[in-house]
């Protein structure tokens, strides 16, 4: 009896110590129409969702958990199911499928999220919120690295539809599991601040900022240069420097980011056709040309000068993240950093004339998101998404550099990550005419 005993402890120890890992498909109502672990949530009976196991619309195996808005605009809610053997300051890795029919805003409305709870049930910390999910055939999947906060025992996780009426979702593969604690993600950032002056060509102009990389900069990662490099300091138009991309520019950027083993980000020219556009370029470590971005938000000079905006916010994949850029008057609207936030990019490259610097503070705090300024008339800076100066310098031929870690969480005490919040509550779907 008393060695039972002993090996019956040993056992719940070692079940207690091993991580949590939680794997829930094939759904199947029990006796109470619920799958096992299971209940539906609402906060107010009235606006409760439609839910039920459905047995027809899954991915692997037969029965997935499916919400119908009810034709109720009103309503928000639907399954939850809660997991204990969470431990504080461990990372867990939120996995789940959900297939949506009638939904208007997937993004707002399909709900993922973790509830983290203290061993009596209390909610510690602030829930973690997925808000981006990638296609895989008629489903979409999200997932979330978080850590459990404090005092954390168990977690909840939510999966809801939000003031969707005509819509239904199905969730199904859903998991849960402890993973090891990401390392920092370090990028260094070089942003160049020059102003060449009277060089009369665009190549000189292009040879000053070349002679600073090469002379100033050491082991970036990226490096940014300022909106047209090409026509500054020439006192030539945009027609008369305007050039194909990739083109002769972008080939000399190509050089020195070889030689410096980092991507480059600069302003030109670009001529296409009749059309002229004001464009940044982005090219890697090899000195392969990546992609560009044409300026969308074309201030009434370059428009009146014959410019052509622009009409989308690609982002980019590197070897470190995800990167946008916008270019100077870009700045004066929210709309170009929260669809490039949107899109994935944790950076964002700015090549600058002149602008308002408390926008560009703004830009970064409403999307959490770094964000990078090489200007003339505009500081030479590296913000944090809390808006918070990394580095900045205003002397001609100088460098503003830092290393940001692009795996930190920006994390409010009161409200919780900021940018899980901020993404999952925009709302796009009210329109303004």
């Amino acid at each position: 009896m008393f060695l039972r005993t002993i090996l019956s402890l040993c056992f719940a120890a070692l079940v207690s110590a091993a991580p949590l890992h939680v794997q829930q498909a094939g759904f199947k109502p029990a006796a109470n129409g619920l799958p096992a672990g299971w209940r539906t949530w609402a906060a107010r009976p009235e606006i409760a969702p439609r839910t039920f196991v459905d047995l027809v619309h899954y991915r692997n195996a037969a029965g997935s958990l499916a919400i119908s808005g009810n034709t109720n605009a009103a309503e928000y809610g639907g399954w939850e199911y809660a997991a204990p053997g969470v431990q504080p300051g461990k990372w867990y890795r939120f996995v789940a499928y959900y297939r949506a029919e009638g939904v208007q805003d997937e993004r707002r409305q399909v709900v993922s999220r973790l509830d983290w709870a203290k061993t009596d049930g209390t909610r510690t910390g602030q829930p973690d919120y997925v808000y981006g999910g990638e296609r895989a055939g008629e489903w979409t999947r999200v997932s979330m690295d978080a850590p459990a906060p404090e005092a954390a025992a168990s977690v909840k996780l939510q999966l809801y539809l939000q003031n969707a009426p005509y819509a239904t979702i199905w969730w199904d593969d859903i998991s849960l599991e402890e993973i090891a604690a990401p390392g920092a993600r370090p990028v260094r950032v070089a942003s160049i601040n020059l102003r060449p002056r009277d060089t009369h060509s665009a190549e000189q102009s292009v040879n000053e900022f070349l002679d600073v990389i090469r002379k100033s900069v050491s082991g970036a990662d990226v490096i940014l240069l300022p909106e047209g490099i090409t026509v500054v300091g020439t006192g030539k138009h945009y027609s008369d420097v305007a050039e194909s991309i990739p083109g002769p520019t972008t080939e000399r950027l190509a050089k020195v980011a070889r030689e410096k083993n980092a991507y480059v980000v600069a302003g030109i020219f670009e001529r296409e056709g009749a059309a002229i556009y004001n464009t940044a370029v982005l090219i890697d470590r090899t000195g392969r040309f990546i992609g560009k971005y044409r300026k969308v938000y074309l201030p009434r000079e370059e428009i009146e000068a014959g410019l052509t905006p622009g009409n989308d916010y690609p982002v980019f994949r590197t070897d470190f993240g995800k990167v946008g850029m916008m270019i100077c008057w870009d700045l004066q609207y929210a709309d170009p950093a929260r669809a490039l936030v949107l899109r994935g990019a944790e950076i964002i490259l700015m090549p600058i004339w002149g602008g308002n610097e408390t926008l560009a503070k703004a830009r970064a705090i409403e999307n959490q998101v770094f964000l990078v300024s090489s200007g003339y008339d505009f500081p030479t800076s590296i913000v944090d998404p809390n808006g918070e100066l990394l580095a900045i310098t205003r002397d001609q031929g100088t460098v503003a550099s830092a290393t940001i870690d692009l795996n930190r969480r920006y994390v409010d005490t009161w409200l919780g990550d900021m940018r899980e919040r901020l993404m999952k509550e925009l709302r796009l779907d009210v329109k303004v005419e």
